[in-house]
C-alpha cells in the first residue's frame, strides 16, 4: 500500500510499504480521512521532534524515521483480530492515535496522554494515517455511528480542545478567553462555545482567522496591534476577567496577556506546544491566585467529543479547508498549509 512517510525536514516521500497485518484483540481500519496537523507542519519543517531519530529508537514501538505520519484518521473497519467484540466490519470508527506502556504512574492514574514513554500512531510508529489501512488495539478504537468519517478526523483536533475546557473547569456562566485563532485556537473557541459558556473573546491579529473566530463562535474578538489586549478584556468583564482563558500560540508575550486576563480566582490553560524555554511572571499568578494549567491532547474523552459533535454543538464543517489526494500530500497539503496558513485551517488527506 501507499504511506507518506517523514524522513527528515522537508522529506516527505510516497512509498510502497506492506499493509500491517491484524493481530488477536486488534482491529484493522480502512482509512478514509486524515488530517494534517501542525505537529505533522513542524516536524515536516524541523523535524524529527516526536519521530524519533535515526539511532534513538521510540522505546514502545522501537522504530526510528522513516515513519509513516497522520494521526487525526478515521476510517471503517476492514477485519476483526481474535477476541474482538462490539464492533463490525464495515463501522465507521475514528482511532485514538496513542501508543502507551500502561505500567508508568501516570498510566496508573488514567492520564495516559501523559505516559512516561508516550508515543502516537502517525509519529512514533506503528503505521499512520497517511497509509490506506492502520492495525490498532480494540482500545482505541471509537466508533462514530451515523458520523462521516470526515467529520471523524476532526475529532481528534476537537478532542484536545475539549479536554483543555473540561480541565479549565468553564462552565455556563462563565467568560472563556483564548489567545491565538489558528486550528487548536479555534476548536477551543468551538468547544467553549459548546459547554455553554456565557461570553467568548478571542484574541487574534490576522484579518483572515478573525473571521473564522467569530464563525467558530466568539462574541468578541480583539486584534492586539489595535487595542490594549488586558484594558479590552476587562472593559468586556465589567473589570473581572476572564474566568478561563487559553493560551494557543506558545509565545512570552501572549502567556504573560492571558495571565493578566485572567480574573482573581481563575485559570489559564497552557494548550500550546512551546518551542523555546517560556518566560513566566510568577507574581502575576501569586498576586491574583491564578492557576495556570498544562493541557496535552487528550484522555478518555473521545466519546464524549463525537457526542459533542452528534448533538450538534460543534460544526466540524467549518473547519475543513481542503480535500486532497495522498499523492498531492506535499504540494496541496503540507506546502499550503505553511504558505497559506492563515486561509486554511484542516486539509483532509484521502489516503
Amino acid at each position: 500500500m501507499k504511506a507518506a512517510r517523514f524522513y527528515g525536514p522537508g522529506d516527505i516521500r510516497i512509498d510502497e510499504i506492506p499493509e500491517p497485518a491484524v493481530r488477536p484483540g486488534t482491529v484493522k481500519v480502512e482509512v478514509q480521512w486524515c488530517g494534517i496537523c501542525g505537529t505533522d507542519l513542524h516536524e515536516y519543517l524541523e523535524g524529527p521532534i516526536f519521530a524519533p531519530p535515526a539511532g534513538a529508537p521510540h522505546p514502545l514501538t522501537g522504530e526510528t524515521v522513516p515513519v509513516t505520519l497522520g494521526h487525526e484518521f478515521a476510517g471503517v473497519v476492514a477485519e476483526l483480530g481474535q477476541g474482538v467484540a462490539g464492533l463490525a466490519v464495515g463501522d465507521r470508527v475514528v482511532v485514538e492515535p496513542y501508543i502507551v506502556c500502561g505500567r508508568c504512574d501516570a498510566c496508573q492514574q488514567g492520564r495516559y496522554n501523559v505516559c512516561a514513554t508516550l508515543g502516537f500512531v502517525g509519529l512514533s510508529g506503528f503505521g499512520g494515517g497517511f497509509s490506506r489501512y492502520v492495525v490498532a488495539e480494540q482500545r482505541w478504537i471509537h466508533p462514530l455511528g451515523d458520523l462521516g468519517t470526515d467529520v471523524g478526523a476532526l475529532v481528534e483536533p476537537l478532542a484536545v480542545a475539549y479536554h483543555a475546557v473540561r480541565l479549565s473547569g468553564a462552565r455556563a456562566g462563565h467568560t472563556g478567553l483564548v489567545f491565538g485563532a489558528g486550528p487548536i485556537g479555534l476548536v477551543t473557541t468551538a468547544a467553549l462555545r459548546a459547554a455553554g459558556v456565557e461570553q467568548v473573546i478571542v484574541v487574534e491579529p490576522a484579518g483572515v482567522r478573525k473571521t473564522k473566530a467569530a464563525t467558530a463562535g466568539a462574541d468578541h474578538v480583539i486584534d492586539p496591534t489595535e487595542a490594549d489586549t488586558v484594558g479590552s478584556v476587562m472593559e468586556l468583564t465589567q473589570g473581572r476577567g476572564a474566568d478561563v482563558s487559553f493560551e494557543c500560540a506558545g509565545i512570552d508575550a501572549v502567556l504573560a496577556s492571558a495571565i493578566r486576563s485572567t480574573r482573581a480566582g481563575g485559570t489559564c490553560v497552557n494548550v500550546a506546544i512551546w518551542g523555546h524555554q517560556a518566560s513566566v511572571a510568577m507574581n502575576d499568578l501569586v498576586f491574583r491566585e491564578v492557576s495556570l494549567v498544562g493541557s496535552l491532547a487528550y484522555a478518555n474523552d473521545h466519546p464524549a467529543t463525537i457526542r459533542m459533535i452528534a448533538d450538534g454543538l460543534v460544526d466540524p464543517h467549518q473547519f475543513i479547508t481542503g480535500r486532497i489526494e495522498l499523492d498531492d500530500i506535499v504540494s496541496a497539503g503540507f506546502d499550503e498549509l505553511i504558505n497559506n496558513k492563515e486561509e486554511n485551517v484542516k486539509i483532509l488527506v484521502r489516503p
